[in-house]
C-alpha cells in the first residue's frame, strides 16, 4: 500500500530543492523542469513497481540508464549533478517507501540539509577553478605557476596543462586557486563547464 504522506513529503521536498535552493543560486530554468520531471517520474514509476509483481530492481536499473543518458546529453556542473541525483533520490524514497514514514521524512530532510550546506555560497568561497589560455608556451611548471599567481593575484594550488602549443606559443591550463582575503568577491553560480579565459 503506497504511503501518501511520503508522496506529499516528496513533492514538498523537491519544491524546496528546486525553488528554494537550486534556482536562487544557479538560475537555470531548463534544469528546474528537469529536476521536477525526474523526481515526479521516479516517484510515479517506483510507486507503481513497488505495488506490482514487476521487480523494483528493473525499474531502478531503467532509471539509472535514463539518468546516465540525461547527464551525458548536456554539460552540467558537478553541483548541478548533485541536485539531479538528489531529486532522483527523493523520488525513490517517496515512491518505494521505507520501514517507517518517520525514517523516510528524516532521509528526505537529510538530503535537503546536505545540499543546502554543501552548495552554500559562503562555503569555501575563496576557492576557484578555471581553464585559462595563455598566449605564451610554458614548458616549465614553476614558471607557469609563478605567472598564473601574478596574473590571478591568487595562490595557485594546482595547474594542469591541457595543451602546450610551441608552434602558436600558447598554453591551455586548468587552474585551481584560492583568492586572497581582499580579492574575495561575492561568489557566482557555478557554470556547466570551467570558463575558458584568454590571458597574457
Amino acid at each position: 500500500m503506497p504511503d501518501y504522506a511520503l508522496f506529499a513529503a516528496d513533492l514538498v521536498a523537491v519544491t524546496i530543492l528546486t525553488f528554494a535552493l537550486y534556482f536562487p543560486r544557479h538560475r537555470r530554468r531548463d534544469l528546474v523542469v528537469a529536476y521536477l520531471g525526474v523526481n515526479v517520474g521516479v516517484l510515479a514509476v517506483s510507486a507503481a513497481l513497488g505495488s506490482s509483481t514487476v521487480g523494483a530492481g528493473l525499474g531502478l536499473g531503467l532509471f539509472g540508464v535514463l539518468s546516465i543518458i540525461r547527464l551525458r546529453s548536456t554539460e552540467l556542473a558537478q553541483s548541478e549533478v548533485a541536485y539531479y541525483f538528489s531529486a532522483l533520490a527523493l523520488g525513490l524514497i517517496g515512491g518505494l517507501g521505507v520501514t517507517s514514514p518517520a525514517m523516510g521524512l528524516g532521509l528526505m530532510a537529510l538530503i535537503l540539509v546536505t545540499i543546502a550546506v554543501g552548495d552554500h555560497p559562503r562555503l569555501l568561497r575563496r576557492y576557484r577553478s578555471q581553464t585559462i589560455v595563455l598566449d605564451q608556451a610554458f614548458a616549465d611548471e614553476t614558471s607557469l605557476v609563478a605567472h598564473l599567481e601574478r596574473l590571478l593575484g591568487a595562490r595557485v594550488h594546482a595547474a594542469s596543462v591541457q595543451r602546450l602549443d610551441l608552434v602558436n606559443d600558447t598554453t591551455w591550463v586548468d587552474v585551481r586557486y584560492s583568492l586572497h582575503g581582499r580579492a574575495v568577491a561575492a561568489p557566482v553560480a557555478e557554470q556547466p563547464a570551467p570558463a575558458v579565459v584568454v590571458a597574457r
